[in-house]
């Protein structure tokens, strides 16, 4: 890589390459397309913003030549940052194109000369649309958390992007499954791309440990509490199931004096950065979020990942927990389950190929979480998606002990 490139790698920080930075980097140096499926926490930012500075670097410095895509505004946001990080000693600017911001001032930003576009689908094409931005200079272009972009159903908008943008090109995909939908988008968008794949497919980082405690629906926010409480928790992040629960749980952590904020995709952009930015800075212990903040946020020291109500699908459990024990730190991850989750869980112990450890806490009624009977946990083909047995669960309340009422 160019010297620049590498003062910036030394001024971050790091002094040896992750896994897939070892294995992605040199392929995309040789200019070839790639599919790279990892980990969450295993380094995928700089895996593809290092070799994308290192081209541009010695390329032209007007017009935009690079393009990443992102699914969420709070992964592309973290990608900007990664990208000034990493960038310092070059002269190359990025936009970042993300709904719910001002369109004014993002046409401001491109007027004023970028190379490198951030921007997630749907703004990116109201941009197309208006002419305030031209895609048919791009010559490399990132899919950031492909399975997550098919997932919330972009994949039209991926397509319509990746018309306007110029052949040949060199395109790099990140994801961190991969199912049938995400190679479609590889045989469609890349040219006899190199594939890497590092680690086990849908398996935790080894440095996180996992530990249910079943739970009764009227005991469900006390032993979150209790569990908050410890000492050994210094942040967590509790995700809930719905917008109205992340509120409700936030507003009952705050009410007994635990500094809490909720983040949804119900709550504006500027709440939502607020949110993040309070709980990076650490004036909130306690983040508590729906799945918009289960893939791609990176947030350092994040000690302890709280499952106050179970995901419907095996995968993103694997996803929510990833937010601790981010580039080889250890980290807990703890889930509130109750009876009527129970296909839920074996949902997820026969995606890990594992039982679970039960825990209890003395004064808490622990309900038994039945097991199916003669059940021989194997692990299933990485693209099979497990869902409750019995429907999906239903928003229901919670009663916190203390100062919350029932009905909060």
């Amino acid at each position: 890589m160019s010297p620049e490139v590498l003062h910036s790698v030394r001024d971050r920080g790091h002094q040896r390459p992750t896994p897939i930075q070892s294995a992605a980097i040199p392929v995309a140096l040789a200019g070839r397309d790639l599919v790279a499926t990892a980990g969450t926490g295993s380094g995928k930012t700089a895996a593809f913003l290092l070799p994308l500075l290192n081209r541009l670097q010695g390329g032209r410095s007007s017009g935009v030549s690079g393009l990443v895509l992102a699914p969420t505004r709070e992964l592309a946001a973290q990608i900007s940052r990664e990208f000034v990080l990493f960038s310092r000693n070059t002269r190359l600017r990025a936009a970042v194109i993300v709904g719910g911001e001002s369109m004014s001032r993002q046409i401001q930003e491109l007027r004023s000369g970028t190379q490198v576009l951030i921007a997630c689908p749907g703004r990116l094409i109201d941009h197309l649309e208006r002419g305030t931005v031209r895609l048919d200079r791009v010559d490399f272009v990132i899919i950031d958390e492909a399975d997550r972009m098919l997932d919330m159903g972009f994949l039209p908008q991926l397509r319509r992007v990746l018309q306007t943008v110029r052949k040949p090109r060199q395109t790099l995909m990140f994801s961190a499954t991969m199912g049938p939908a995400v190679e479609q988008v590889a045989r469609e968008f890349l040219t006899n791309p190199e594939r890497v794949s590092i680690g086990p497919a849908s398996t935790p980082p080894a440095e996180i440990r996992q530990t249910i405690y079943p739970v009764t629906l009227e005991n469900k926010g006390p032993v979150l509490l209790e569990l908050l409480n410890r000492g050994e928790v210094n942040s967590a992040i509790v995700f809930t199931r719905t917008k109205s629960r992340a509120d409700r749980v936030a507003r009952m952590l705050v009410g007994n004096r635990v500094k809490a904020v909720a983040i949804h995709g119900g709550r504006s952009q500027s709440q939502r950065n607020s949110a993040l930015a309070g709980f990076r800075k650490g004036h909130y212990k306690v983040l508590v979020a729906t799945d918009v903040a289960a893939r791609g946020l990176d947030v350092p020291d994040v000690s302890h990942v709280v499952n106050f109500d179970l995901p419907e699908e095996s995968e993103t459990y694997i996803h929510r927990i990833g937010r601790t024990a981010r580039m080889g730190k250890s980290g807990q991850a703890l889930s509130l389950v109750m009876p009527e989750e129970g296909a839920s869980l074996r949902g997820i112990e026969r995606m890990l190929g594992v039982k679970l450890q039960r825990v209890s806490i003395a004064g808490f009624q622990a309900p038994e979480i039945a097991a199916h009977k003669h059940e021989t946990i194997a692990r299933p083909p990485v693209t099979t998606r497990h869902r409750p047995l019995r429907g999906r669960q239903r928003d229901k309340g919670f009663s916190p002990r203390k100062k919350v009422s029932a009905n909060t």
